[in-house]
């Protein structure tokens, strides 16, 4: 568990010590299952990643990132998903904002015919992260 909470503060950046800041940032951990890495990596580049482009680019998000790790006993995913939200307004909006994005992505984009519940599980995630100044 330990490495876990230091792969997060890594991935979030340095922390200093003060008052929360604005941001906010969710925090999903995905495990690749089934040996099927080039299809999870697919996914979450082709859409999960798309999206967040296009969410940046309307000023919907901050930033995102979509990291890669090495699977353990104590910390068995692969994938850590974050969005930062600039504010609390940016982060109670995501759900239909990312809902007009996905309306019109054109639907999902797969690396072959495998569904995704074949090929990804979300082992945990963290909603409302707040960032230290």
């Amino acid at each position: 568990m330990k490495n876990l909470f230091l792969i997060i503060l890594m991935a979030i950046g340095s922390i200093s010590y003060g008052q929360a800041n604005e941001k906010i940032t969710t925090i999903e951990f995905v495990e690749i299952l089934n040996n099927n890495k080039n299809e999870a990596l697919f996914y979450f580049q082709n859409n999960w990643k798309v999206l967040r482009d296009k969410a940046t680019a309307k000023n919907y998000i901050q930033s995102y990132q979509l990291l890669e790790t090495q699977k353990s006993d104590d910390a068995p995913f692969q994938i850590i998903l974050m969005t930062t939200y600039q504010n609390k307004k940016q982060y109670d909006q995501r759900e239909k904002h990312f809902q007009e994005l996905i309306k019109q992505s054109g639907g999902l984009k797969l690396l072959n015919d495998k569904k995704p519940t074949e090929f990804r599980k979300s082992l945990f995630s963290k909603d409302s992260v707040k960032h230290w100044n």
